[in-house]
């Protein structure tokens, strides 16, 4: 077993431990976990929400009425280390990142997308700026028609770590509450302005939730 893989299931372990002490409220205005939203979407949230938007689909997904959730993760060990914790909640990965693998990261989700399945995006991840929306998320909705659902989760009681996007960890007993916003559907035809002001629009929306 390598390194990463020891260190993504003692943390899956912990995690799954941390989870059955965490109360979840959810306003899903978007209904995903209704299965409301039609077609595959692109779940958007800031990198240092990981762990509430993963506590939130463990408790609330509709696993049997969608086609599940994949992640983009980036192709470092870290990376790899995030792949294997959220396979342990039941969702897919692909890797890759703007600077590696960028181009077959994103013919592989278009993919999973036409099959009808899911995507988890951070358009921060994986080194920042922090909340910084950088165009992948509006270029994949642009390219396959999928939708955008906004997401975002806050905590009672936390830990933040010193990293570039203050990596946020609840603490137990505490309470995860998750915010999905209506759908934002992205037309095929746009010119440079109005894709920038799309983004721009994505970025402020994610930018006001956050602390």
């Amino acid at each position: 077993m390598t390194r990463e893989r020891l260190l993504a299931l003692v943390g899956s372990t912990i995690l799954k431990a941390l989870f059955l002490t965490i109360r979840l409220r959810l306003d899903d205005r978007c209904g995903i976990g209704r299965n409301a939203v039609p077609g595959p979407c692109l779940i958007c949230f800031w990198h240092n929400r990981i762990l509430g938007i993963t506590y939130a689909f463990h408790r609330r997904y509709p696993r049997m009425l969608r086609r599940g959730v994949t992640v983009l993760t980036s192709p470092s060990k870290d990376g790899e280390i995030l792949s294997q914790l959220v396979g342990a909640f039941g969702m897919g990965s692909v890797r890759g990142s703007s600077s590696r693998r960028g181009s077959r990261a994103l013919l592989e989700l278009v993919k999973i997308i036409r099959a009808g399945g899911d995507i988890a995006i951070t358009p921060d991840g994986p080194r920042g700026p922090r909340y910084s929306l950088g165009p992948g998320v509006i270029l994949l909705a642009q390219t396959t028609g999928a939708s955008i659902v906004p997401a975002h989760a806050s905590f009672s009681r936390c830990f933040r770590m010193k990293t570039w996007d203050g990596f946020i960890i609840p603490l137990p007993f505490s309470t995860i509450s998750v915010t999905t916003a209506e759908e934002i559907h992205i037309p095929k035809d746009l010119t440079e302005v109005e894709f920038e002001q799309a983004r721009k629009n994505l970025e402020e929306t994610l930018k006001n939730a956050a602390d």
